[in-house]
């Protein structure tokens, strides 16, 4: 069992899917709004999150203003990153997770699971896209 700080969006159905799986594999979990989290207060809190991934992955590719091209991940410094998610938290991928010292963004199923263990039969599942994006892609859920 691992404690585990999850930083949501509010009734976003993924993450409420990712919780399930966590506290299923027997975990703990302290939940915290993402989009109320005092980020402008520890900007190196919320750059420890991403570690060495590339700004791009840093973000939430479901964010209005990314699907409407007002936001351009893949032409942002890091310090230009933070500072749009610091005004705007619906751009941070989600969730961000902290167990054990260690923090990490988005919820790649494999990798959690070699992190801190989930329960047998999530292999291969996709729990980051949005669902609204799924099904207008035509995925059935």
């Amino acid at each position: 069992m691992a404690l585990v700080y999850f930083y949501e969006k509010p009734g976003c159905l993924n993450n409420t899917r990712q919780k399930q799986l966590l506290v299923g594999a027997g975990h703990l979990i302290i939940v915290h709004d993402l989009l109320s989290e005092p980020w402008r207060n520890d900007v190196a809190r919320l750059r420890s999150f991403f570690h060495n991934r590339p700004v791009a992955e840093w973000f939430n590719p479901s964010a209005p203003r990314i699907k409407q091209g007002l936001v351009n991940p893949q032409m942002m410094s890091e310090s230009q990153a933070i500072a749009a998610m610091i005004d705007d938290p619906i751009l941070i991928r989600r969730p961000l997770i902290e167990s054990d010292g260690i923090r990490w963004a988005g919820f790649d199923v494999e990798q959690v699971d070699a992190w801190i263990g989930l329960s047998s039969g999530v292999a291969g599942r996709d729990l980051e896209t949005c669902t609204r994006d799924r099904r207008q892609a035509g995925e059935h859920l």
